[in-house]
């Protein structure tokens, strides 16, 4: 049976992650790092590219599954017609190696169960050497070794280039299993106890989960969307990837398939206004921190992305012998996009440095150096076009929204000066520079016959980042013009009512063939646009709408089909639960009763 993307579940430990399927099957995992080459690549093959199914013999899909309260740790649920088995997996947070843990619990009558656990290290590619000691199986390949143990002990046995297993549990028993990674050249770790383990992550997790502040409206679905951001959160640098995942498509056997296991500076703001607005002011000052040190250094080097932990070289490769997720090729790794010019991103730096500093997280005495650095940069380019926040492959353009972000530059700048003037630094020379680029941006950027501003000047593409005007404070949401845009993006790149970034049909704008689906997050600004121009209703309908398309455990991917009903590419993605955190915490604001209508 075929999984689809909305078909697994996440776990991790802050470092790495794994995607669980229904079927029981983990069928991705790099390690040590969410960025390491993977050690489990079904999901980007088959099973000959590594995997490990844990399940009822002869079963297929769970009867159910969830989270265990408010964590990452995952239940899955078969009943069969024997009796019924549960299986606990998580990733305990580490304290040298990573582990997996699969604890399998007889609920009622008696099971039969099997396993299959096939390592393929280098991305599905290389087939390790498998020995067996002291009761436990161990792989070894290069510089990558695995430790497979059970307790108690099971039958197992090679077959197939793989470790299978077999055992049965009756109601009130418990069977074990770890996985333990560390590098080949160094002794295994100490053993960890996995029941300890499981009630230590659920008191983790639960502590972690309690700290959050908001209690309005689809608390639910805010704190499962917080939790999925945390565990994307490689804990010791503080970075935030965009998703655990490379190369899941944006369209069922298209091309559109990149690398997401990295740091966008374009997340910045939208991720500290989450963690802030929820009181995770621990998590956005390492964001914060994360960021400066990523970014320091010449403003004319500024990326657009870094690795987990502020790495530069992120050169992008083809795997071609992974056939892709449904056949969707190439597989990639790296991301190419990293060398082209982004202008938007001094910008969003540039804003959430001037978020942290308004938000009271603790200063950083070089972090306005920075952002007069960074602005002195963008002073000089801001006119040149560039490829956008979208990574367009194709012409670079004068991006509507690359101008508006230069604009957001010199604003948080010259408001800082104005609450701070013994800052050092020319607020009327940034005055200026924020007039100028208002002035050009409406009237090269917006179309009077459409009443609309557009993608990039003198186009007639639309194109959904512009509903981030009223957002970013560049005209205020009663403005006509913005009221416009946001009935043409809503008119022409909605499908049934979710929003696509900008169309893909005709000429290629993107410079690639093919399409994707409407974009998660860009659906979310549009909620987040019709509340700011009145129509609350409608945004909550929106957002309900968006709610529903979350998988059972809560997580969404990066786009949605709407036509196949399906998620697509990268899973889950830290953008789209930041979209939904903040269009929730937006609406609940919007709908609290005022003042003079209490009582």
């Amino acid at each position: 049976m075929t999984q689809r993307i909305e078909d697994y579940a996440l776990i991790g430990d802050l470092q790495s992650a794994a995607l669980v399927a229904r079927n029981g099957s983990i069928d991705w995992l790099c390690l040590p790092r969410f960025d390491s080459p993977a050690c489990f690549a079904a999901l980007l093959g088959d099973e000959e590219n590594g995997h490990w199914r844990l399940a009822p013999a002869g079963a297929g899909n769970c009867t159910s599954r969830r989270y265990l309260g408010e964590s990452l740790v995952l239940e899955s649920v078969w009943e069969t017609p024997t009796g019924t088995v549960r299986i606990t997996d998580f990733m305990p947070q580490r304290d040298t190696a990573p582990d997996i843990m699969r604890i399998v619990e007889g609920v009622s009558g008696e099971v039969a169960m099997a396993g299959t656990l096939r390592l393929r290290f280098d991305y599905g590619s290389v087939v390790p050497w498998m020995r067996r000691t002291d009761g436990h199986r161990i792989a070894v390949a290069g510089p990558d070794s695995v430790w497979l143990r059970s307790e108690p002990q099971v039958k197992t046995w090679g077959q197939d280039f793989s470790t299978r297993s077999s055992f049965t549990v009756a109601a009130g028993e418990k069977v074990a299993f770890v996985l333990t990674w560390h590098p080949s050249h160094e002794p295994r770790p100490e053993l960890i106890d996995p029941h300890e383990a499981l009630e230590n992550a659920l008191a983790d997790w639960h502590e972690w989960s309690a700290r959050c502040r908001y209690e309005g409206p689809h608390r639910e679905a805010v704190v499962r969307s917080l939790i999925t951001l945390k565990a994307l959160t490689f804990a010791p640098t503080g970075g935030i990837v965009a998703a655990p995942t490379t190369s899941l498509p944006e369209e069922i056997g298209g091309v559109r398939n990149w690398d997401y296991r990295f740091c966008w500076l374009r997340d910045s703001t939208l991720t500290l206004g989450a963690l802030l607005a929820c009181g995770y002011l621990e998590e956005a000052s390492a964001w914060r921190d994360w960021l400066l040190r990523a970014v320091a250094g010449s403003p004319s080097d500024l990326q657009i992305m870094y690795g987990l932990s502020g790495e530069r070289r992120l050169p992008e490769t083809e795997l071609d012998w992974l056939r892709g997720h449904e056949g969707s090729a190439p597989v990639r790794t790296g991301n190419g996009a990293v060398d082209q010019l982004q202008l938007d991103v001094y910008g969003e730096v540039i804003d959430s440095l001037h978020l942290a500093r308004t938000s009271g997280l603790s200063g950083k005495p070089h972090a306005w150096r920075l952002q007069v650095s960074l602005l002195g940069f963008l002073e000089s380019r801001w006119r040149e076009p560039d490829e956008g926040l979208w990574e367009i492959r194709g012409p670079r353009r004068h991006f509507v929204h690359s101008k508006v972000m230069a604009w957001v530059a010199a604003d948080r700048a010259v408001r800082t000066l104005e609450s701070e003037p013994t800052l050092h630094g020319d607020v009327e020379r940034w005055r200026r520079m924020r007039d100028e680029v208002h002035r050009e941006v409406c009237e090269k950027g917006y179309d009077p016959v459409r009443n609309t501003f557009t993608q990039s000047y003198g186009s007639q593409e639309l194109d959904a980042a512009t509903l981030l005007i009223p957002q970013v404070g560049f005209l205020p949401p009663d403005d006509p013009r913005v009221v416009g845009t946001v009935d043409a993006v809503r008119n022409e790149l909605s499908h049934d009512g979710l929003v696509r970034r900008y169309s893909t049909e005709g000429a290629a704008i993107d410079g690639l063939p093919g399409g994707e689906g409407t974009f998660l997050v860009c659906s979310f600004w549009l909620a987040d646009s019709l509340r700011m121009t009145g129509r609350v209703e409608e945004a909550e309908a929106l957002f309900g709408k968006l709610l529903d398309l979350r998988n059972d455990v809560g997580l969404l991917a990066e786009e949605y089909d709407p036509v196949a009903g399906r998620q697509l590419g990268n899973f889950p993605q830290a953008f789209s639960h930041i979209g939904l955190v903040n269009t929730a915490l937006a609406l609940a604001r919007a709908t609290e009763p005022q003042p003079e209508d209490a009582g």
